[in-house]
């Protein structure tokens, strides 16, 4: 990862950004710069991974153009390969080609873009500054406005306070132009129904996922894998075995007494020979780190902060213990496929619309924690399932074929690698269990417990009167509520809501997060 801010005014008070922009130096510890343009400064922290000499240090110039991306531009060379025609490139950076591209095809370049990305270009000719973010938000963006109504973007939340009086996420597929925000892709959005049989459908997940997994293995750092034991991580894990010619680095967290998917972890690095490391957590260090999770996390929802503990403690130890500098993760599997509680969706219409919205909202929540928890250990975190051709194909689907009317969740993604030795049947098939209970049901319980001893009753309904927005409803959620406002005071609505399951489906309504509450859990948390 790294980290990237623009401040689009030319009254920008440059000591003041610097006090800003120096709260993410986390993200990209191998050197910083930041340039004035005369309208406004840029900054950038680098995490060096492609390109990894000087050369490929930002901003980049062009004429009087800058550019500063946070971002990995997948096939990069053939565009380069184009544009080199008319331009000449320093470095072996993927983002040396923005301001070329931008020179050639203005704003329509970032619908050209395979990527996932965060970017702030200065256009020195027009004397404006443009910003743009990748379809799914892997990579973060925010802005705010100064007095002045000046915009002011950056990586996160934390570079904004003090400058702002109210922080936004960009919203993912669009980019900013002249005080607007312009969509360039819903990537949630079907314009024609894909009605592919079930064989043909799953022979293409197939092929696109892999695909996506293997573009991802292209770095000049080391990369590494986080495999949890469940079905996304240890597909990912899999297929990028298969690519590679020496045993892959797998990394698996859990509570030292029940992290249910330790042992199905470790089947999967013996399975498919990865070079294995476990990590084991106590229950001090997860009630410790739950103040600098919220603060790193800039949010309050409970499942996102729950899972992201283990997260944040195994890319800890990831950054203390290794050289790895990228890591491959299982995210945005459930979004597409469905989780628990979308087995209880009464039609395919419902499924299609909560996994829309899902999508929509997956910059809030399951990317921000990947994102958080990876950059602020100074890692660099790569999503396949988020790759563009693979969600577009998937969301196109007829969603009559992703409801789970074959007795098994995900049945599409199970069928897809049930040929090919890629995963242990026993693993393929074998039920979800929510991440924040895998790493081990007692996380929970310790959270919760910590929790009800902070209130009484009357302290809790008292308290959660105070909010407006996203009030709290259980002490866990209050607890992590007010934690989130010491750090974060008023910026609530940077999340749109409480991650919960679709409470007006039948069998949803329920006050906790976790799949477990659910009456289709089964065997899930075994």
């Amino acid at each position: 990862m790294c980290s990237i801010m623009g401040y689009c005014s030319r009254n920008a008070v440059l000591s003041s950004f610097m006090e800003g922009f120096q709260k993410t130096i986390s993200r990209g510890p191998d050197d910083s710069r930041v340039v004035e343009t005369g309208d406004g400064i840029l900054g950038f922290h680098r995490l060096a991974i492609m390109g990894l000499t000087p050369s490929g240090m930002q901003p980049f110039r062009l004429g009087n153009s800058y550019v500063v991306c946070n971002g990995e531009i997948y096939g990069f060379e053939k565009l380069k390969k184009e544009l080199s025609v008319k331009y000449t490139f320093e470095s072996n950076s993927d983002c040396e080609i923005l301001l070329p591209m931008y020179r050639e095809y203005g704003t329509d370049m970032f619908a050209m873009l395979d990527a996932e990305f965060a970017c702030i270009l200065y256009d020195g000719e027009a004397g404006e500054f443009i910003a743009a973010r990748d379809p799914i938000g892997i990579r973060p963006l925010y802005y705010g406005y100064d007095k002045d109504h000046a915009i002011i973007f950056a990586s996160e939340p934390k570079n904004l306070t003090g400058l702002t009086d109210r922080i936004m996420p960009f919203p993912p597929g669009h980019y900013y132009k002249k005080g607007q925000f312009i969509c360039y892709c819903d990537i949630a959005k079907v314009h024609r129904v894909c009605y592919d049989d079930l064989e043909t459908a799953c022979g293409k997940i197939h092929d696109k996922l892999v695909a996506g997994v293997e573009k991802r293995l292209i770095a000049d750092a080391k990369v590494g894998f986080l495999l949890s034991g469940g079905l996304d991580s240890s597909l990912v894990c899999a297929i990028a075995a298969k690519k590679s010619s020496e045993p892959i680095k797998t990394f698996a967290i859990g509570m030292s007494e029940d992290a249910i998917d330790l042992k199905y972890a470790r089947q999967v690095a013996d399975y498919i020979g990865s070079d294995h490391t476990e990590v084991y957590m106590t229950p001090d260090e997860v009630l410790s780190s739950l103040k600098n999770v919220i603060q790193l996390l800039g949010t309050y929802d409970i499942t996102t902060i729950r899972a992201s503990i283990g997260m944040y403690l195994v890319c800890k130890a990831i950054h203390n213990q290794t050289d790895i500098r990228v890591l491959l993760t299982g995210e945005i599997s459930d979004e597409l496929f469905g989780y628990k509680y979308t087995d209880f969706a009464p039609d395919g219409k419902a499924f299609q619309e909560e996994s829309q919205k899902r999508v929509r909202e997956l910059h809030m929540y399951d990317v921000l924690r990947a994102d958080r928890c990876i950059s602020v250990n100074s890692l660099e975190a790569r999503v396949p399932f988020g790759d563009l051709d693979f969600v577009k194909y998937v969301m196109a689907l007829d969603p009559e074929l992703k409801l789970n009317t074959y007795g098994k969740g995900k049945y599409l993604l199970r069928h897809a690698f049930e040929q090919g030795g890629y995963l242990l049947d026993t693993i393929l098939w074998r039920e979800k269990a929510a991440f924040s209970d895998a790493v081990g049901h007692s996380m929970v319980d310790y959270l919760k417990e910590y929790a009800e001893s902070q209130y009484t009753d009357e302290e809790f309904k008292s308290r959660c009167e105070r909010y407006t927005y996203a009030r709290p409803f259980t002490k866990e959620s209050l607890l992590y509520r007010e934690i989130f406002e010491t750090f974060y005071p008023g910026q609530a609505e940077m999340v749109v809501d409480f991650w919960m399951p679709n409470k007006t489906w039948k069998g949803c309504n329920v006050n906790d997060p976790s799949a477990r509450v659910l009456s289709n859990y089964g065997d899930s948390g075994k």
